[in-house]
């Protein structure tokens, strides 16, 4: 998802731009086109070798329902991006290993819905799952959901890494027990990815990338993927582990809102 620390709600005198305070004007919300600009494609026509699991096209997420805006089970992203995802694959082929994203460019449609159920706070039916320790209440003042995603530029993504021949479980429609987004993987979601240590979207403090908690073989993945993309240019969240931004974006100072489709891409 990454939501931690994108970008603060704006207020009329101050906001929060890429986890820093400024004040004065801030990038607008560009108008809601229909269209995507030529400078985003979708990464499958770029390098199909990479999995996509785009889990806001489900309902197995940390809002419980298919999140507004996703039209289609497809990663959009700016050309540079994919392209670099492409090569950051490359490196990890000769491995067994491949890439897989779970959420890439996002619309500002999307976000919205995230805020419309971070402030209904009768709607905790995911929270077992995905923020057993965090209450409700607090998730905009952590900073878990914003009111701006730096994803609506086209340059984000959330990502991991799983063998090749691996083989997805079947995709679950009800929370999992209390706690088992940071337990054992034997207890989380099936995913079939390496572990991390935390599952995708899990909001704990064991998140964080470098949260000296995480040892051993959850450690050693972690690092592998922060070192992969770091090698093609990205650059990690420190409060997620999954969230990368390619450097340097595209479109920096413009937050989009066309679906994600691939009519989105068509008319060029």
């Amino acid at each position: 998802m990454s939501l931690r620390r994108l970008l603060a709600p704006v207020t009329a005198s101050l906001a929060m731009v890429g986890g820093v305070a400024v004040a004065g004007p801030q990038p607008a919300v560009a108008a809601r086109p229909a269209q995507a600009p030529a400078e985003i494609v979708a990464l499958r026509d770029v390098d199909p070798t990479i999995v996509e699991e785009i889990r806001y096209t489900t309902n197995h997420n940390f809002v419980g329902e298919r999140i507004d805006g996703y039209r289609a089970p497809m990663c959009l992203v700016t050309r540079p991006t994919a392209e670099a995802l492409s090569r950051a694959q490359d490196a990890l082929r000769p491995r067994g290993l491949t890439l897989k994203v779970y959420d890439c460019y996002r619309p500002q449609t999307a976000v919205d819905h995230f805020v419309r159920w971070a402030e209904d706070l009768d709607d905790e039916q995911m929270k077992s799952e995905f923020y057993p320790r965090v209450d409700k209440s607090r998730l905009f003042a952590d900073g878990y959901i914003a009111a701006k995603s730096g994803h609506s530029r086209a340059s984000t993504v959330d990502l991991t890494i799983q063998p090749v021949d691996a083989r997805p479980g079947p995709t679950p429609h009800s929370p999992h027990p209390a706690g088992s987004c940071f337990g054992p993987v034997e207890d989380r979601a099936p995913d079939a990815s390496l572990d991390m240590g935390t599952a995708f979207d899990c909001f704990d403090t064991l998140s964080h990338t470098a949260n000296p908690a995480i040892t051993g073989e959850a450690r050693a993945n972690r690092d592998l993927l922060v070192s992969t993309l770091a090698a093609q240019g990205f650059s990690n969240l420190p409060e997620e582990w999954w969230h990368f931004t390619h450097k340097p974006e595209l479109f920096p100072t413009t937050f989009f809102d066309f679906p994600v489709s691939r009519a989105s891409l068509t008319s060029r």
